[in-house]
């Protein structure tokens, strides 16, 4: 065994995209939508709900993302206590992801090109995907008395970077696949209500607009009717679970990829002619005399690269790298070995 230190460039670093499934079972597009009866009968259902793809008493069923309700005065849900009048579950969501999302008390919500005080949640699954969302993968149906909508965003339309305190942001616009619909205008946003919500691809949330949704026909929602009574359960989560099961089936379910960088180490490993031609196997000597078994090594060896270890400044072993088939050595050849580590 004999050891020899990489120059400079026999070491590449190379960064690649990988896209896959977010569904369970690796399915491309969830078309079947559950809840769970416990929860729909707790308080918390009446704010906050997890959906499933298969009946959640089932043994293979996950949850596949959560829907929550956010309102800037507390409108849609009962207050906590009402001598605190404004506090309330919905409240508390819609400062939640201010937080979160614009990282400041005082901001608000501009979707497209209007404000908006209200907003329904959809956070995927973290377990669902590896780093990130795909952005340009997106295709949601919603449904309502007014009608179905096609979701999705327009990370393909825009060129320009807008980037939050959750990472990159893009518009929800009318649209499928990241192919955005331009009936009425060319940005794909509703007639007065601005754009569909955000996507936040880097931490798998999206924002739907209520206001958006809640429009007519004309105007490019369904009519999804969020209720903003104060100081009232308005079950708004259920409203949107429901557009979504209405729509849901093989042509209109909610389509979602993810996207994973990873990062690889090329070590461009060069055996030279004149280098590694003997071996410190005791096969290759007498274990009498200490002499080459055959004398013919002497002038013209002959040894076969099986493995190849990776070690740091202090010999430690880091890494091995076995090769497909041995590959003979001897000082008529050199060989190049492409080792790959990926992480």
């Amino acid at each position: 065994m004999g050891y020899k230190k990489f120059d400079a460039q026999d070491l590449v670093i190379s960064n690649d995209s990988v896209a896959g499934t977010v569904w369970s079972n690796n399915q491309p597009t969830l078309t079947n939508y559950f809840t769970s009866s416990l929860q729909e009968a707790s308080n918390t259902g009446l704010y906050y709900l997890s959906v499933y793809q298969t009946e959640s008493s089932l043994n293979n069923s996950s949850i596949q993302f959560d829907i929550s309700f956010a309102h800037s005065k507390g409108s849609g849900s009962a207050f906590y206590n009402d001598l605190v009048t404004g506090s309330s579950p919905s409240k508390t969501v819609y400062g939640q992801f201010r937080s979160q999302v614009l990282g400041d008390e005082n901001s608000s919500f501009v979707f497209g090109n209007q404000s908006s005080s209200y907003f329904y949640v959809i956070n995927v699954e973290r377990a669902r995907f590896k780093e990130k969302l795909l952005p340009g993968s997106l295709t949601m149906h919603i449904s309502g008395s007014a009608g179905q909508i096609k979701i999705t965003d327009d990370s393909q339309l825009n060129s320009s970077q807008v980037y939050t305190d959750a990472g990159r942001r893009y518009d929800l616009v009318s649209g499928s696949s990241g192919t955005v619909y331009t009936g009425d205008n060319s940005n794909g946003w509703t007639v007065n209500s601005g754009s569909y919500g955000w996507f936040l691809p880097d931490v798998g949330l999206m924002l739907l607009n209520g206001e958006a949704l809640d429009g007519g026909d004309s105007a490019g929602g369904v009519s999804l009717g969020t209720g903003l009574a104060f100081d009232a359960n308005s079950t708004n989560p259920q409203k949107l679970f429901t557009s979504l099961k209405i729509s849901g089936n093989s042509s209109n379910g909610f389509t979602i990829n993810s996207e994973e960088t990873i990062s690889s180490n090329y070590f461009f490993i060069r055996p030279r002619n004149q280098e590694y031609n003997y071996s410190t196997n005791p096969s290759f000597i007498s274990g009498s005399t200490g002499e080459l078994v055959y004398s013919s090594f002497i002038e013209s060896p002959q040894v076969y690269i099986t493995t190849v270890g990776l070690y740091n400044d202090r010999n430690e072993l880091l890494a091995v790298a076995k090769l497909s088939r041995p590959l003979p050595k001897n000082f008529t050849k050199e060989i190049l070995i492409r080792a790959k580590l990926d992480f």
